[in-house]
Parts: structure tokens; C-alpha cells; sequence
């Protein structure tokens, strides 16, 4: 390892072998003689020991750590297109081979959707400022919030049918499935807001991304979500609120109105 020497003559400084420690020499600008001095008396500035707590990969938990960052990778974008395709193929097959696609099938497609359409949202929803989830920790938060999701379609389909007496959510009216939908939207947003660390409106994004690919692939399947006229009136209530129509018919018609009302 070199010496640096000084020459106190001149004040240059040169780098000299350490095979010439303790001799003496001339300076190589002022040729005045400068003895160099020993490997003992030369200045060694050792690093700071470092006795810090350290976290599990062995850096210290009181140092700032370097972020890292994630970006969308060619990988990613690719496996994100071809799962967008074969469940749009998906969709519509069933709208070609199904008349009416069983329950299990539209409940299977709902948690299908999920993974996918809650990834993608958290790739560009997320808080850039903010260290991202990965590996694992991602994979797990996604999996729970695809079943939260997946169950939100009960609420959809069973409330407004056990409060308005419906035989089947395909008889909702526009307005009240409007309604629902609102509902699971912001339910859906709490618990993505929650689960995966976004601002509220970072939630809305993911959970409004989920319901639009279940809205949109459900309409390529062919699978009624709600009825698009309105519900008519039982007979029982026609009869009620206009019975002037009634007694306007013939005594024989009116008659036998009155009889299937009475049985």
C-alpha cells in the first residue's frame, strides 16, 4: 500500500512504495531530502462500528434504506392481456353454449375476475411515495380481498330480492340495481382502502375496476343483472286501484275477475 508523503519544503505531496518506509530520499520537485515515514506512524481512519439493530436481511433498522423501485414489467403486461382475453373468450362461449349459465358458473366467474382486475387497479391506484406491496405479502391481501369482493354480488342479488319480494335479481328495476351497485362499490372501496394501504380513492379505483369487469363480461355471457322495464302490476292490484276499468267491461268479464280474486 502507498505512503503518502508531504514534503515540508515545497508542500507537495506524492504517493512513495511502502518498501521505502523509514528512508530517506529527495523530494522529487525541491530534490531536497525527505525521509518517509514508517508504516506505524501513518494515519489509518477505521469505519465507525456499526452496533445498530439489524432487521432480517442484516441492514441496520436506525439507516435510512435506498427505495427500490417497482415498475410494470413486459411480463406483467403480458400476463395481464391474456388473462383479459381468455376470460372474455370465457364469457362469450357461455353466451354460445349456455341459454341461461348456471349459478355456479356466474359465482365461479365472479371470484375469477377478482384476482386480476384487483392487481391490475393496485399497480397504478397505489401511492407512488410509498414502498409497494410485494411477493407474498401482495399475493395474500389480493386472495382475501378477491373472496370480500366475490361475496359482495350476495348482497346484490339477495337484498334488494328478499325486500321487494323478487323471484330473481333479473327482475330488479334499473334504478334499484343502480342502488346496489353504489352500495357494493363503497363497501368494496372500504375494504380494499383497508387491505391493500391506498387512500379512499385508491380503493374506489380497484373496487370500481372489479364491478366494471364483472359488469362487462357478464353482459358478453349473456347473464341478466336486472330487468329493463319496469315490473307489472299482480292483477289483485290492478283490480284495486282501478276498479272503475273493471266495471266497464262486460257483467261477464267483471265476473270473472272477481272470481279468480276471490280464489
Amino acid at each position: 500500500m502507498p505512503i503518502q508523503v508531504t514534503c515540508p519544503s515545497c508542500l507537495s505531496r506524492f504517493n512513495v512504495s511502502d518498501k521505502f518506509a523509514g528512508q530517506t530520499g529527495p523530494c522529487p520537485k525541491c530534490k531536497k531530502p525527505i525521509k518517509i515515514p514508517e508504516k506505524t506512524e501513518q494515519v489509518v481512519i477505521h469505519a465507525p462500528r456499526d452496533d445498530s439493530p439489524k432487521d432480517s436481511k442484516g441492514r441496520s433498522v436506525l439507516k435510512p434504506i435506498r427505495r427500490q423501485e417497482t415498475q410494470i414489467t413486459r411480463l406483467g403486461i403480458v400476463v395481464t392481456a391474456i388473462t383479459v382475453v381468455l376470460l372474455m373468450t370465457g364469457a362469450l362461449a357461455v353466451r354460445l353454449l349456455a341459454a341461461s349459465p348456471h349459478v355456479l358458473l356466474v359465482i365461479l366467474g365472479t371470484i375469477v375476475v377478482a384476482p386480476p382486475a384487483i392487481f391490475a387497479a393496485y399497480t397504478f391506484s397505489r401511492d407512488s411515495e410509498l414502498e409497494p406491496l410485494v411477493g407474498s405479502d401482495l399475493r395474500n391481501r389480493v386472495l382475501i380481498l378477491s373472496g370480500i369482493f366475490a361475496a359482495l354480488w350476495l348482497i346484490y342479488a339477495y337484498v334488494p330480492t328478499y325486500v321487494f319480494e323478487l323471484d330473481s335479481p333479473s327482475q330488479m328495476s334499473l334504478f334499484v340495481a343502480g342502488v346496489m351497485l353504489v352500495v357494493i362499490l363503497l363497501i368494496g372501496a372500504f375494504a380494499a382502502f383497508n387491505a391493500l394501504e391506498l387512500e379512499f380513492s385508491g380503493g374506489m379505483t380497484v373496487a370500481g375496476m372489479y364491478i366494471v369487469s364483472c359488469l362487462v363480461l357478464a353482459l358478453i355471457a349473456g347473464v341478466p343483472i336486472s330487468s329493463m322495464e319496469m315490473r307489472r302490476q299482480p292483477r289483485e292490484r290492478e283490480l284495486l286501484l282501478e276498479p272503475q276499468a273493471v266495471l266497464n267491461q262486460s257483467p261477464r268479464f267483471a265476473d270473472t275477475i272477481c272470481g279468480e280474486v276471490l280464489d
